[in-house]
């Protein structure tokens, strides 16, 4: 595709322009660079067409369905990681509730009612580095009780972790693990000193070669340039995780990050949904945490790019409720992704 044409005083966009993003991207082909920095500098005033060509390719992969998910704080701060965006890490003065891992009987009432909700997954998130041996060993037995108590896919954030420690939870009954990128390789260091960019590709490489699914994604806000946007979207696209959640920094009072994501507009957050889903259009694109926070009004198109969204809140911070949430599907002609029913 051609860089946008520059008319008198505003871009202007055809259609054919827009259709060979269409066929770039449902012919598995990668955008290049040019026609990523093109999605990202979009004119505001034409993000229609924008999104009903992304809703093409949405459209072909996954229907009018709509994903939703549920996640457990499953054990608050503590974590000695200096991640500068988290509430929870060791260099955040943020105002949180705090406690180790939650018993196994609230997180069968939780995974219960994530079923009851019409939930697909339900996902367990641990503060820290990684689970210790004690941890481990109670998320194991976890596991296997709300496996076959409720038959949802589970899913577990839970760190660093290394391929011994990923079998024993795939033998356990987890399905996927939850560990973003977060950020471009370029960027981390100014997000993250204690870990590295590849400690995060190594803990994702253990868990594939240990058969667990992978969810793994990015925030954005964080102060990245475009060019970081497209790099984190294109390691993504190698990593060709099943689940790819887009966060949208919410600058927590506390946190190192408190006064960034002052360029997320609800404009921009759609972009950034719709550059993910041309470059990764076969796999599920979350509309995740911030959602609410930036996208305000225009939540619903995020639907036209995003085929999953969290509802019930994030780890420290509120969200949208189901009923809402299940308003805003139908109101779009959409229809929520449910459950096989089970058969005991």
């Amino acid at each position: 595709m051609s860089p946008l044409k520059q008319g008198s005083g505003c871009d202007t966009i055809s259609v054919m322009e827009t259709q060979s993003l269409i066929d770039a991207s449902l012919s598995g082909y990668a955008l290049s660079r040019e026609q990523c920095r093109a999605v990202l500098a979009w004119p505001d005033e034409r993000l229609l067409l924008l999104l009903d060509a992304v809703g093409q390719v949405r459209q072909q992969h996954f229907g009018r369905r709509v994903h939703v998910q549920v996640l457990s704080n499953a054990k608050s701060g503590l974590c000695p990681e200096d991640c500068h965006y988290c509430s929870q890490s060791r260099v955040s003065q943020a105002d949180i509730e705090t406690y180790p891992l939650v018993s196994e009987d609230q997180l069968l009432a939780e995974g219960r009612g994530a079923r009851d909700q019409g939930a697909k997954r339900f996902c367990m998130a641990l503060s820290g580095r990684k689970p210790s041996p004690a941890e481990l060993d109670q998320l194991c037995d976890t596991v296997r009780t709300i496996k076959a108590d409720t038959g949802l896919d589970l899913c577990g954030s839970l760190g660093l972790l290394n391929e011994t420690d990923a079998r024993r939870l795939k033998a356990a009954g987890l399905d996927r693990v939850n560990h973003n990128l977060n950020t471009s390789e370029r960027f981390h260091p100014q997000m993250c000193t204690t870990h590295t960019y590849q400690d995060r590709l190594d803990t994702i490489a253990a868990c594939r070669a240990a058969g667990l699914e992978i969810c793994s994604g990015g925030i954005v806000g964080l102060g990245e340039t475009d060019e970081d946007v497209i790099d984190l979207l294109l390691a993504l696209r190698a990593v060709r995780p099943e689940s790819v959640p887009i966060n949208f920094l919410i600058p927590v009072p506390g946190t190192p990050f408190e006064d960034r994501a002052m360029d997320l507009t609800p404009v921009r957050c759609l972009k950034i949904l719709c550059l993910a889903r041309l470059l990764i259009p076969d796999r599920e694109i979350r509309a995740a945490g911030g959602r609410e926070h930036h996208l305000r009004s225009l939540q619903p198109l995020a639907l036209l790019a995003a085929n999953s969204i969290f509802v019930d809140g994030y780890l420290t911070t509120g969200g949208q409720s189901l009923e809402a949430a299940r308003g805003m599907i139908a109101d779009l002609g959409f229809e929520l992704d449910t459950p096989e029913p089970r058969h005991d």
